[in-house]
């Protein structure tokens, strides 16, 4: 499906900067839980969707705010390619607006890169309902190349977004995940450990112990046939070095199991996340020792060990001063929706000083990534 509604929602934001009147971008609602709630006007972009182009030998895709990430990603499939950065739905609906405004990235972030890294360009409408065009089509255009990775994780408070440029990769011909049982202090050593070597590592996920199933680290190695098995023989004469005698269940792509796993992972549905009813994400140094002691609770570590999500009775001064020392930020996850890590007084001039350059009026998704801003 195409449908081009720019101007439309162009002369809704111009109404809206004429009146002062504060809007709040929807779209498949799959996202509310990534910020703040907000409350003003809705301003509908779900229609704005379709594919604008997309050429596979240049590895780049151009798509509107509305599109479903599902039908981008079926598109791309069919041409063997991938969007690199893993991005989770969060719901079955889930838009590539969506995805971008919040910056979200999966399992494969830490070694293939973020959403941020593989953005060319974007088309948005400006807190004055002015349509401006940042970056481009291809990976040399530096023209406004910052400004649209901006928008990146800015969940809408610097622009509606229209269109996205994307750089998007092939699909591994074939990818295994190898299971072993292991403690949390061991499997951050292990990790820690393998970052030092060239391997095709594309997921790292350690899974605490439950009363039904000890404590397992996951490692997903993607590429072709002979350079993963090259990679598992090296990752277990590494372990035996360290004098790991570790069982190692492996699981080859196609498999129900290991595929399950990454998008459960990838959509928060594992059983740890689903009672959780606050949830705190840390984003720390992959190496980062355990820290049950400062923060006793359950811990579940994704990308290597630089995302960890928490479940603990703590207070929030708690976690966030910790996260602090630890050389990371952390951010809440409850029924009210996100929280982020506080700002120093420098950061909030700065972000105040991007807002009002792109939103004089400050009337796009106010307060969605902090209060006042």
């Amino acid at each position: 499906m195409q449908q081009n509604i720019a101007q439309e929602l162009a002369a809704q934001v111009q109404q809206a900067f004429a009146g002062k009147q504060p809007l709040r971008i929807t779209g498949s609602g799959s996202k509310l839980s990534s910020g703040r709630a907000v409350s003003a006007q809705p301003l509908e972009v779900t229609k704005h969707c379709g594919i604008v182009d997309y050429t596979p030998t240049e590895l780049v895709i151009t798509a509107r705010a509305g599109t479903s990430l599902q039908t981008l990603e079926s598109v791309l499939a069919e041409s063997g390619q991938m969007l690199p950065f893993e991005p989770p739905y969060l719901g079955k609906d889930a838009t590539l607006g969506g995805t971008i405004a919040c910056g979200l990235s999966g399992p494969r972030r830490p070694y293939a890169g973020a959403a941020r890294d593989f953005t060319l360009g974007a088309r948005i409408i400006n807190g004055r309902g002015e349509i401006l065009s940042f970056g481009g089509r291809v990976m040399k255009n530096v023209a406004g190349y910052d400004a649209s990775r901006l928008m990146v994780g800015a969940q809408g408070t610097l622009g509606v977004l229209l269109e996205i440029s994307l750089k998007v990769l092939p699909r591994p011909v074939c990818e295994h995940t190898l299971i072993m049982d292991m403690d949390t202090g061991t499997a951050i050593a292990v990790m820690t450990q393998l970052a030092n070597f060239a391997l095709p590592l594309t997921a790292a996920c350690h899974l605490p112990a439950t009363p039904q199933q000890t404590a397992q680290l996951y490692l997903r190695l993607s590429g072709t046939e002979e350079t993963i098995m090259a990679a598992v023989t090296f990752i277990q004469k590494q372990l035996q070095k360290e004098q790991q005698t570790l069982s190692v269940t492996e699981k080859k792509n196609g498999d129900g199991q290991a595929d399950a796993f990454w998008q459960d992972l990838r959509e928060r549905r594992l059983p740890f996340f689903t009672d959780a009813n606050r949830l705190w994400r840390l984003s720390v140094p992959p190496a980062t020792p355990v820290f049950t002691e400062t923060l006793p609770g359950e811990c579940l570590l994704d990308w290597g060990g630089a995302q960890r999500w928490l479940k603990t009775d703590a207070g929030a001064d708690t976690v966030q001063a910790a996260a602090q020392k630890m050389g990371g930020h952390a951010t809440l996850f409850d029924q009210e929706g996100a929280t982020l890590a506080p700002l120093s007084p420098a950061l909030i001039k700065m972000h105040r000083q991007i807002k009002t350059a792109f939103d004089p009026e400050g009337i796009l998704n106010p307060g969605r990534l902090y209060e006042g801003l």
